[in-house]
């Protein structure tokens, strides 16, 4: 059964990879279990929302699990999908400005506005707009994206470890002490980690991770607290369609759409160069993986979270093995057992120190893409090259992409070979200008 739902010989792979694949991913992106409900329960002035902690975690949890099911038996694909880290705290600005429009409800609508615009993706997705972007983007410009999002992981891995730090005057710097607990423990565990992984150590991130938990544990910087604890509240069905149907909330629905549009076709670009799946510069069953985001999304807003989103932490299964949808499997499954598991889960997901090694072994490997970009030919190159730098410096898959999308078109047009350029790419192009310049919201 698993052999005909999968493709597992055809892809090179196996049960136990697999399995332990999915592990490894989700370990990686645990922490969205207790940082998303923490971000939706709280605005940025410290008030609550109203939509509770626990609610969020129940919604974050369930949300996660059907996306990521759906990704792994009906579209196949290694990756792992969750409520999205920009898109909520997006989330909680349209909360905010809700309330000063003298909305109540203001979560319930800012729910609603996250149903319609994944009704919106799903609609896309279904016409293949979604995928028609996808083999629109040249050859570079899909392996810029890829080295792109390994500088973001490799970034988002130094920053959780410690060893980078929010800097007023330079953006960021070096974290002037070495010596405390935290990026003692993250510096050990890129040390074993790559040691393993040279040695070619069979699973040497997901033994990483193991050794970095017992490491914590040892330094007192985790405690275990036990094995079994659940949530007491959900918000299953609580959003408000109608209010979100207001002209003046119409804004918020445009921007959702632009952000998960891109942030998703970005990281199953990149997560599938890495896995090797792009055929002639095309994804045979990118749609099915874009239809299940939609789908996720969706059923994130009727169970009590922000937007859905494919994770580039998916791309640390992918090097541990994964090739296949059973992975996702495993991983919505362990989304499911989190919610009776908050405890183990929490002890894992919330000390950051402990992933990050992975992301950045993971985002290291990730520049091998670099070499299939044709250098030579600066109408392909500055665009690519744009991506790689705008992804980890504007932190966000999106506005990174943007810069690169935009010089594409123009630069092709400029030199005189603008007919080398698909048609999409000039409307994307657009799309994004109108974002930037006219939308300000």
């Amino acid at each position: 059964m698993l052999e005909r739902i999968f493709k597992l010989r055809e892809r090179g792979a196996t049960v136990s990879t697999e399995v332990l694949g999915g592990l490894t991913t989700f370990l990686t992106m645990a922490y969205v279990i207790f940082v998303n409900p923490a971000i939706l329960s709280t605005d940025f002035a410290g008030n609550m929302t109203g939509l509770s902690f626990d609610a969020a975690l129940v919604g974050t949890c369930f949300a996660a699990a059907v996306a990521t099911f759906l990704m792994g038996v009906y579209a196949n694909f290694p990756i792992a999908q969750a409520p999205g880290m920009g898109e909520n705290f997006f989330f909680v600005t349209v909360v905010m400005a809700l309330g000063a429009q003298g909305i109540a409800n203001s979560w319930q609508v800012a729910l609603g506005v996250v149903f319609i615009s994944g009704l919106v993706f799903l609609l896309l997705s279904l016409l293949r707009f979604r995928k028609a972007i996808i083999d629109a983007i040249s050859p570079s410009m899909k392996n810029g994206i890829a080295v792109g999002i390994g500088f973001f992981i490799a970034f988002i891995g130094l920053r959780n470890g410690g060893l980078i730090v929010a800097s007023q005057g330079t953006a960021v710097a070096f974290a002037r002490n070495l010596l405390t607990p935290e990026i003692l423990i993250f510096l050990f565990g890129l040390l074993f980690t790559a040691v393993l992984h040279t040695r070619r150590v069979r699973g040497a991130i997901l033994w990483g991770i193991a050794a970095t938990t017992i490491a914590a544990l040892a330094a007192g910087e985790v405690q275990y607290t036990g094995i079994f604890g659940l949530p007491h509240e959900h918000a299953f069905f609580k959003l408000d369609i109608l209010g979100a149907l207001k002209l003046s909330v119409v804004p918020f629905i445009v921007i959702f759409l632009f952000m998960d549009l891109f942030d998703t076709v970005g990281t199953i670009i990149g997560v599938s160069e890495q896995a090797g799946f792009m055929e002639d510069n095309k994804l045979p069953g990118g749609n099915r993986a874009l239809v299940s985001d939609a789908v996720g999304t969706v059923v994130g807003s009727l169970s009590g979270t922000s937007t859905v989103t494919s994770y580039i932490e998916s791309a640390v299964g992918v090097e541990y093995g994964s090739r296949t949808g059973l992975s996702s499997v495993v991983v919505a499954a362990l989304f499911l057992l989190a919610l009776f598991l908050n405890p183990v889960i929490g002890m894992v997901g919330k000390f950051t120190p402990i992933t990050a090694p992975a992301l950045v072994i993971v985002g290291s490997l990730m520049m091998r893409n670099v070499k299939n970009i044709v250098w030579d030919d600066f109408s392909e190159a500055v665009p690519a090259f744009l991506i790689m730098i705008g992804i980890p410096l504007s932190y966000s898959i999106a506005d990174g992409m943007a810069v690169g999308f935009i010089a594409y078109p123009v630069i092709k047009l400029l030199s005189g070979r603008g007919k080398d350029v698909h048609w999409l790419m000039y409307v994307v192009a657009a799309m994004f200008i109108v974002r930037y310049t006219l939308m300000t919201v």
